[in-house]
C-alpha cells in the first residue's frame, strides 16, 4: 500500500530556543530564507506523501497561518509586481493538504503520533521529526525508507551511526543486516548505556509505521516522568510483525539546538548558488582578520 500520509510532531515547548520561541514556534525558525518546518513538508511532498497531519499545541497557531493562503498579502504582492514572492507563497499553501491536530498536553513523543490517530486512520503513514533535516538529493531520507517499506512491507526506521557515547541519547536497535544499509529489527532500547547499548544504530527523525503502531501506543504504559515513549511502542510492535530499519544516506542536521541551526544554515547556504560565493567570501574574511 502506497505511503500518503505523514505526521509532523510540533507540539513541543522548544526550550532550548528560549528566549524566542516564547512567542514564535521553535519549528517555525527560519533556516536561510525558510522555517525548518518547510523542509520536512517537502521532503515528504517530493517522496508522494500528499496529506500532512502537524500535532501541535496551544500558542503555535503560526504554522497553521504559513501553510494557509494569504489574499491580503498576494494581492498585495501582485499590484508590486512580486511575482517570484507571489509564486513562492502560492507554492507553500498548495504544496499538499496540511491539517492541525491538537496535543493538549505534552505528553512525549508516542502521544504527539498517538494523537494523530483519527487523522490518519487505518493507512501506513510517515513521521518526520522537524528537528532533523537529512540533506541527500536527489533521493531523500523517507524516500529512501519508503523503498525499504516497499520491500518488505513492514514499518521501517531510519538509524544511522552514532558515537558509542552518544547512543544514550538515542533509542537503539539491535540489527540483522538483511540488504546493504538495510537491518531487520531484533531488538530496541531507548537511551541505553553505552556498555550494553545493542549497537551504535541510533534511531533519528525518519519512520514509516503500520497503523498497528496505534494499537501499541494505546497498550504501551508511561515512563517515569509520565512520557508515551514511540521506542517502546515499537518494542511492542516487534512482537507481531517485523520492523525493519534502514541506515540511509546523507547528512542529517539536528537543528533542535541553536549550534545546530546555524550548522545547517550554514553548509545547507553552500549548496545554494545565490548564496554560497558571498558565505565563502565572509567566511574567509573572517577567518583571515581572526588570525
Amino acid at each position: 500500500m502506497q505511503v500518503k500520509k505523514a505526521v509532523i510532531p510540533a507540539a513541543g515547548f522548544g526550550t532550548r530556543f528560549l528566549p524566542a520561541s516564547k512567542t514564535i514556534p521553535k519549528e517555525m525558525l527560519p533556516i536561510l530564507d525558510r522555517p525548518m518546518i518547510q523542509y520536512v513538508v517537502e521532503e515528504a511532498v517530493a517522496a508522494g506523501i500528499t496529506q500532512i497531519v502537524i500535532v501541535t499545541s496551544r500558542g503555535k497557531e503560526a504554522m497553521a497561518d504559513y501553510f494557509d493562503r494569504s489574499p491580503e498579502l498576494e494581492r498585495a504582492l501582485a499590484q508590486k509586481g512580486a511575482t517570484a514572492g507571489l509564486e513562492e507563497v502560492r507554492r507553500v499553501a498548495s504544496m499538499a493538504e496540511v491539517v492541525f491536530v491538537r496535543q493538549q498536553e505534552q505528553l512525549g513523543l508516542g502521544h504527539a503520533v498517538l494523537c494523530a490517530r483519527p487523522a490518519v486512520g487505518k493507512e501506513p503513514f510517515a513521521v518526520f521529526l522537524p528537528d532533523d533535516i537529512i540533506y541527500h538529493p536527489p533521493k531523500s531520507g523517507i524516500a529512501q525508507l519508503l523503498e525499504v517499506y516497499q520491500q518488505f512491507g513492514a514499518s521501517v526506521v531510519a538509524v544511522e551511526e552514532l558515537p558509542r557515547e552518544a547512543i544514550r541519547n538515542y533509542g537503539a536497535i539491535e540489527p540483522r543486516e538483511v540488504a546493504e544499509r538495510t537491518y531487520e529489527v531484533l531488538g530496541l532500547v531507548e537511551k541505553p548505556d553505552p556498555a550494553v547499548a545493542p549497537s551504535n544504530l541510533g534511531i533519528v527523525g525518519r519512520y514509516v509505521l503500520t497503523p498497528e503502531i496505534f494499537d501499541c501506543l494505546e497498550g504501551v504504559r508511561p515512563g517515569a516522568i509520565g512520557e508515551l515513549q514511540l521506542t517502546d511502542a515499537l518494542a511492542l510492535l516487534l512482537k507481531r510483525q517485523k520492523v525493519y530499519a534502514c541506515r540511509f544516506r546523507g547528512v542529517r542536521y539536528d537543528v533542535g539546538t541553536p549550534l545546530g541551526m546555524l550548522r545547517a544554515s550554514l553548509e545547507l547556504a553552500l549548496t545554494r548558488p545565490e548564496y554560497a560565493p558571498h558565505l565563502r567570501r565572509w567566511m574567509g574574511d573572517l577567518l583571515h582578520k581572526s588570525q
